[in-house]
């Protein structure tokens, strides 16, 4: 039976590992375009929708205007010169692919967060940021895709101060905009 600390460190280092695999210019790239677009878009399916629902809420937080999650009833029509941001483990998921190739014929830049470079969905998107979850082989079980969601929240909190940077803003001007505060 599996021991919770060495569950726990397996996970916290097979993560550092994923998230450390990203490139810096995917990473530039990411940054760019959530602060150059006109409004930005995040999808995903399932749990890699809850991962874009949490980083939706940081960029509301952070000040951005116009954040939405796809599929939300809200949700307005994407169109030129927004940013699409989509997340699926596997590039795969029918619903993300069918949103970039949506998105890109609107004239939306669609970036897709990965972990499978040779995929309908990178094939379908303007650029992507590859996490190489196939680089930890022996991190011991982690069902499904935890490693590559728990990959993906690191990597979006990692950006995070860069963001809060490059805008100018404060942790305190982001606690104005939490909604603790309402």
């Amino acid at each position: 039976m599996a021991e919770y600390k060495d569950s726990v460190d397996s996970l916290i280092e097979a993560v550092r590992k994923v998230a450390g695999s990203v490139k810096q210019k995917d990473l530039d790239a990411l940054v760019d375009a959530i602060l150059s677009g006109n409004r930005i878009f995040i999808y995903g399916s399932g749990r890699s929708g809850l991962v874009g629902q949490y980083f939706s809420v940081r960029l509301v937080q952070l000040g951005c205007e116009g954040v939405h999650f796809v599929g939300d009833m809200t949700t307005p029509i994407i169109g030129k010169d927004d940013v699409v941001i989509l997340i699926s483990n596997t590039g795969e998921t029918m619903s993300a692919v069918q949103t970039a190739n949506i998105a890109r014929r609107m004239g939306a830049n669609v970036i897709s967060i990965t972990a499978s470079k040779v995929s309908k969905l990178a094939h379908a998107s303007n650029s992507v940021v590859i996490l190489n979850t196939s680089a930890v082989q022996d991190s011991g079980p982690m069902p499904l895709a935890t490693l590559f969601e728990d990959a993906v929240i690191i990597m979006f909190d990692g950006i995070i101060p860069i963001l809060m940077e490059r805008m100018n803003v404060t942790e305190e001007d982001m606690r104005k905009r939490h909604a603790i505060w309402v």
